[in-house]
């Protein structure tokens, strides 16, 4: 069970210096709270999990230092030899997550620990919107609730790649570094395409794009804008095949992007290193957790 008790002033979590991490309360011992949580993000799609990465915030990375040194011995003989050394490095400073403290795990309710360890168990870590959202836990539920019903939905006609393509172009548009390089690694394991949230993060409207794409792109661009929604819009989508109920998830994602926006500026919040190489590389065959 996780305590409420306060991080030590001065300490690493005061400062919102360390990731998260726990710390188990005196005389107990901190035991896995396992079981998924009903309605979890699922911000892995399933069978798609990156499990290589390792835990990012502990490795020390050795390196190897190279020297020479000259042996000289008489006239008639002179020899050169290699001496190689290696010495570990000192092992690299925390993470830096987000401005406002990351509250210690036995800190946190029960249920938003369980959710992040479905999370970390399926991708191989955790990303920073659950550590730096968990400094509020009632906002981290409100956010990853609505996250959910938006995202993760089975209805309608946006693909899951569709979606994460939306939030791309319009954090670009916001200046957010983390939901770009986030989403674009999800829109990659989503559509299978190595490259194309790139295109979009730089110019949509010169990526590699369908008309369908396009269109559902400058709707969700005229919503991150603020523009004058007229019938115009409306019919732009009809166009390519799409509906009114198809606008109102394209709106709906924009706007809600555009406050996940904002607060990752209000927190600076960093993406994880994962997330960069996420989806680029093909899968090693005969990877047998990757399938």
């Amino acid at each position: 069970m996780c305590s409420t008790k306060e991080p030590l002033p001065g300490s690493k979590a005061a400062r919102g210096e360390s990731g998260f991490q726990c710390a188990p309360s005196s005389g107990e011992e901190d035991r896995s709270l396992g079981g998924p949580v009903d309605g979890s993000p699922a911000l892995f799609p399933s069978g798609e999990e990156d499990r290589s990465l390792g835990a990012p915030w502990t490795e020390a990375t050795p390196s190897s230092i190279a020297g020479s040194f000259r042996a000289a011995g008489d006239r008639r003989a002179a020899t050169t030899r290699g001496r190689l050394s290696s010495s570990a490095s000192p092992p690299p400073p925390p993470e830096s997550i987000s401005r406002y403290p990351v509250p210690y795990k036995k800190d946190l309710p029960y249920d938003i620990v369980a959710l992040m360890e479905e999370v970390e168990a399926k991708g191989g870590f955790l990303p920073n919107v659950f550590k730096a959202l968990s400094h509020r836990p009632a906002e981290f539920r409100a956010f990853f609730a609505y996250y959910n019903e938006l995202m993760n939905k089975e209805t309608g006609g946006l693909t899951k790649a569709d979606r994460e393509l939306i939030v791309v172009v319009t954090s670009n548009h916001n200046q957010c570094l983390y939901c770009v390089v986030s989403h674009s690694a999800l829109h990659r394991i989503y559509s299978k395409k190595s490259s194309l949230a790139d295109q979009v993060a730089i110019n949509y409207q010169t990526a590699e794009l369908s008309p369908r794409e396009l269109a559902m792109l400058d709707f969700a661009m005229a919503v991150c804008r603020s523009d004058t929604i007229t019938e115009r819009h409306f019919l732009s989508l009809e166009e390519v095949g799409m509906d009114r109920e198809d606008a109102w998830d394209i709106g709906a994602i924009a706007a809600f992007f555009a406050m996940s926006n904002r607060m990752a500026h209000v927190t600076d919040m960093k993406p994880n290193v994962e997330f960069y190489n996420l989806g680029r590389l093909p899968r090693a065959k005969g990877d047998g957790e990757r399938k």
